[in-house]
């Protein structure tokens, strides 16, 4: 698929950057090799192979989900500004 300057002006405007006119052959040169790029490996026979999420077989070592931590609230809210109920209140600034 073969990008021209006149699409590279249309897509720059419509993502408002700026490519200037000596630019412009370039930024559509390089596209255009991206999508070749693209269609060479839409051509690939993925038949049989599996979907996967990652390329290795990591596994994540998980924690125990655990409070670890002091509820330290009261402490925290002794130095807030406003405090109320266990909420921070704080002023409104949408109107």
């Amino acid at each position: 698929m073969a990008i021209d300057k006149h699409e590279i002006d249309k897509l720059s405007r419509l993502a408002r950057l700026s490519v200037s006119e000596e630019d412009s052959a370039d930024v559509a040169d390089r596209i255009t090799r991206i999508l070749d790029l693209v269609d060479q490996l839409q051509a690939v026979d993925t038949t049989g192979v599996a979907p996967m999420s990652h390329p290795l077989d990591a596994v994540q070592r998980l924690r125990a989900d655990e409070v670890t931590e002091l509820n330290q609230r009261e402490a925290f809210q002794a130095v807030a500004p406003n405090a109320e109920q266990g909420l921070y209140l704080v002023p409104k600034v949408i109107e």
